[in-house]
């Protein structure tokens, strides 16, 4: 191995407004030796924007991990590495994790450093009104298995609870909270943070679920749904 030992640097990206890039973010893409990315498209736009040149590789597919035995023998031997998702900050959420639970495990003498960035969650909850203090994060709700189950824990949690849901999905996802929450519980759904068209619906579950189906239009984008505690 190298003297110097590799780093392996967490890098949140913009999550709709590319304005939101740190001067330290940039600085870091431009300097490491390789950014791993989850599609190289979508990162090499943002790379356009601030003319940043550095080689990219596709970190995760489908069918998972991918090149990970060459990433590890990179920071093994004193390379510099930045992760990289397509929005927001890499492991919340994200298949990043698998990596730094491995680089952790296995080489523990690589320094992987964490920057502060833009993340759709806290956005999310900084806009809703409703108290943070003690929050419990979902990240995607299953599709099927269990999804039952998780309607009843949220309905039942003293704690706000926070998660992501997909545009095929979110219209299910209200109709299952309208019939499990009483009106007296609010909740919140952003859509589209950052971006043009950022809205920030917000009552009971039934008036929510009644805004989206009163306006079908505004079912895209992506959505954080944040459900008041009891």
């Amino acid at each position: 191995m190298n003297q110097e030992n590799g780093i392996l640097y967490i890098v949140p990206t913009p999550i709709g407004n590319l304005e939101d890039m740190t001067l330290r973010a940039i600085r870091i893409l431009k300097d490491v030796d390789l950014v791993l990315c989850e599609d190289t498209s979508v990162t090499q736009r943002l790379f356009k924007e601030y003319e940043i040149t550095t080689k990219t590789s596709v970190f995760y597919a489908q069918t998972g991990l991918k090149n990970i035995d060459k990433i590890m023998e990179m920071l093994r031997d004193g390379n510099k590495i930045a992760l990289v998702s397509d929005a927001g900050t890499p492991t919340i959420s994200d298949p990043g994790v698998l990596l730094v639970d491995k680089v952790r495990n296995e080489l523990p003498e690589v320094k992987i450093v964490s920057l502060p960035g833009a993340s759709a969650l806290v956005a999310a909850l900084s806009v809703s009104g409703i108290s943070s203090a003690q929050f419990i994060f979902l990240g995607f709700l299953p599709h099927k298995k269990g999804r039952e189950t998780l309607f009843k824990e949220i309905s039942e949690s003293e704690r706000t609870i926070v998660f992501y849901e997909s545009v095929h999905r979110i219209e299910k996802t209200l109709e299952s909270l309208a019939e499990s929450l009483g009106d007296k519980r609010r909740v919140v759904v952003a859509r589209e943070l950052t971006k043009i068209y950022e809205e920030v619906i917000r009552g009971n579950a039934k008036e929510v679920k009644s805004y989206f189906d009163n306006n079908k239009d505004k079912i895209r984008g992506e959505f954080v749904v944040i459900v008041e505690g009891k």
